[in-house]
């Protein structure tokens, strides 16, 4: 069953062949059961509806609306006195009256029994869900709170017109507000989740506590509880609801069971976070939902939470109100999917080290993990209906992502599907980096990988990758694939490249995530200083001739590199930088920052344009116009702080039609011409 073109569709097995089963110009989606097969749930506009495949019929079964409730009109004393009085003189308003009664009676009597109709006011519904017996239906309302958007200007057009583009709105913006509604069909009653119970939900953020002094009393209590979303539900067969609720905060998770039958919510687990809570399938920045389900037929739930540091599964059994850790160790458990019999965990886990990710099975009640795929590098899988098959995606370092497929059990063979690059890509020696650790300041071992050429010519170049929160040392295939090929370049002339996951990287754990909490730039701009530095100290890189580059969060750490230690590097290329973190989005800085109105200092200490009077070596910026993530303008206002500041040796190179993500073969290789010439002009002979 599956939604597709806004149309919905079931596999009939007799003719093994998708049948559609409905064909309209609304969009239906999220198709779902009923009480049996024959019975197809889906959405529609803002409400759910039911198709029996039997009968043939389409049932509504919420009845959802935009606006209030025309309320009935209230008579005044006067209006009363004289209805009564007219009733009483006229006989055949008497009896026409008790005739329209008896009609109405009636027609309550043999009316078809529709849905109550619930009016949600402005709000948007969000997350319509029903539950297994179709008695009870659940909904988040969102109180819309309209921040102002920011707009791009489009310069290079069809219709030869400059044109806006309405993009996001800056970080510190006014948040939705986010209640959880049920319905009880049987009761014909709504009901409202109250959060006041969830423990810590009127706890304020701890970073506040700076901002007072003993003139004005820090109070760690909120008045009101703290604003929430959230997530699921996810429904057991028994009819409770698995919840993930997050505080818009970002400090606080709740792993809750919700029992419509009496509008009770109980907390499962609770985690809190000073700096902010994440961590592979838990909550991301991105505002989704954490990997949770039901285990033991009901009577558990399973989850993923960072409480030991790193990302584990749990299980935790409702009558016992115990807890159970099910993985444990310095590793990170990443995509957890439980199988029909709830007998075993099919997962994807870092178990072997960071560089690896396999496929692994884990018994439901605990116990050691088995490793279903041998060779190093990265899988993505998706098992069979049956279960017993697995489709593989795989990739190593230097080999791109095919597709493969192998039985689901440990020690099978992995069959190769597809052949996905061409004879000339082939014909090339792509290199292996090989992973080192590069000492920190601090004691730390960041993860590196170097690309050593075979003819070393004295310079270096640092690549950052971006995201912040991503990975790029490893043993697969790189979402960074044109830089891995411009690395393979650099590295044939006799470049040394190295390429760090520096602090805040994703594969670490928790506490390498949060070590930027409150100041980007910071722990992860030392790691780049440190790896300079070792490559002086222990691959013999002259000090003088070391590049650095990056895009996105990457330009942001070249420009702080530059900024904030001139002579480290010399020379860098910045790619669709942020240059100041408040003019970013909400979902991604204010986790790691809090907002600017709140938090003044994160901003101010993370913001390289607040630092851009300390460029002195060369820098060259490159920015999509069109970008509507990190946007132009931030580059505009970088640009104009260093004309202030006379400061010269640098460059601006605008790509009028590329987003953040360029698309544009031309746009590409212009980009990579110019990083190229960078580096040929300011590191490739000695500085005299």
């Amino acid at each position: 069953m599956t939604s597709w073109q806004s149309d919905i569709y079931i596999w009939d097995h007799p003719t093994r062949s998708f049948r559609q089963l409905t064909s309209t110009t609304e969009r239906e989606s999220d198709p779902f059961f009923g009480k049996s097969d024959s019975e197809i749930g889906y959405a529609a506009g803002q409400n759910l509806y039911l198709l029996d495949l039997t009968k043939g019929t389409i049932t509504q079964l919420t009845d959802l609306r935009k606006g209030n409730k025309k309320q009935d009109s209230n008579p005044s004393n006067q209006d009363r006195w004289l209805e009564r009085d007219q009733m009483q003189l006229s006989a055949i308003l008497q009896s026409r009256n008790a005739t329209e009664l008896a009609q109405k009676e009636l027609d309550e009597q043999i009316k078809p029994k529709r849905p109550r109709s619930i009016y949600v006011g402005d709000d948007r519904i969000s997350g319509l869900s029903a539950g297994p017996s179709l008695r009870f239906f659940t909904w988040s309302q969102v109180h819309v709170a309209s921040p102002k958007a920011t707009e791009v200007p489009a310069y290079v057009t069809k219709s030869g017109y400059t044109a806006d583009l309405q993009a996001r709105p800056k970080v510190g913006h006014d948040q939705d507000l986010v209640t959880f509604h049920c319905y009880d069909r049987q009761r014909d009653t709504t009901y409202q989740i109250v959060i006041d119970s969830l423990p810590g939900i009127y706890q304020k953020p701890a970073f506040q506590a700076i901002y007072y002094t003993d003139s004005i009393p820090w109070n760690p209590v909120r008045r009101t509880p703290k604003p929430v979303i959230f997530h699921g539900p996810v429904w057991s067969d028994q009819g409770l609801a698995l919840l993930d609720i997050k505080s818009l905060d970002h400090k606080d998770r709740w792993v809750a069971v919700y029992d419509p039958s009496d509008n009770q919510l109980r907390v499962i687990d609770h985690q809190h976070d000073d700096c902010w809570i994440g961590g592979p399938g838990i909550v991301s920045w991105t505002e989704m939902g954490g990997q949770m389900g039901w285990l033991d037929h009901g009577r558990a739930v399973w989850f993923l939470s960072e409480q030991t540091g790193y990302a584990h599964v749990y299980s935790h059994h409702l009558d016992s109100d115990r807890q159970t850790a099910l993985t444990q160790g310095e590793f990170e458990v990443l995509d957890v999917q439980l199988s029909r019999d709830e007998k075993t965990f099919f997962l994807r886990a870092n178990a072997e080290g960071p560089a690896e990710q396999h496929v692994y099975h884990l018994p439901a009640r605990g116990g050691q993990l088995v490793r279903i795929t041998d060779r190093p590098g990265n899988y993505e899988m998706v098992v069979s209906p049956d279960e017993k098959r697995l489709a593989i995606r795989y990739s190593f370092a230097n080999l791109p992502w095919e597709l493969h497929e192998m039985p689901n059990r440990a020690g099978a063979k992995m069959t190769r599907i597809t052949q996905s690059t061409t004879a000339q890509f082939n014909a090339y020696n792509w290199r292996i980096p090989e992973i080192i650790h590069v000492p920190a300041d601090d004691g730390a071992k960041v993860p590196a990988r170097i690309y050593r050429p075979s003819n070393p010519n004295g310079a270096a170049v640092i690549f950052v990758h971006g995201a912040g929160y991503l990975q790029n040392v490893h043993n697969w295939w790189s979402s960074y694939f044109r830089e891995y090929m411009f690395h393979n370049l650099l590295c044939d002339e006799g470049y040394t490249v190295l390429d760090m996951d520096y602090r805040a990287s994703s594969g670490y754990g928790r506490d390498w995530r949060t070590a930027i909490y409150r100041h980007m730039g910071g722990r992860d701009l030392t790691d780049q200083v440190d790896g300079a530095r070792f490559l002086v100290d222990s691959i013999g890189i002259d000090k003088d001739r070391i590049g650095i580059y990056g895009g996105s969060y990457g330009g942001f750490i070249t420009l702080m590199a530059l900024f904030k230690h001139p002579g480290t590097f010399a020379c860098g290329a910045a790619l669709r930088s942020v240059t100041d973190w408040a003019h970013y989005n909400d979902p991604y800085t204010a986790n790691i920052l809090n907002t600017p109105v709140e938090d003044s200092i994160a901003y101010r200490q993370s913001s390289p344009i607040y630092y851009a009077e300390g460029l002195v070596d060369p820098l060259v910026m490159l920015h999509g116009m069109v970008d509507v993530n990190v946007q132009f303008q931030d580059v505009v206002r970088l640009s104009q702080r260093l004309i202030e500041l006379g400061k010269t040796d640098w460059e601006l190179a605008v790509f009028p039609l590329e987003d953040h993500g360029f698309v544009e073969a031309s746009s590409w290789k212009d980009e990579y011409r110019r990083i190229y010439e960078l580096f040929r002009k300011h590191l490739s002979h000695p500085a005299h």
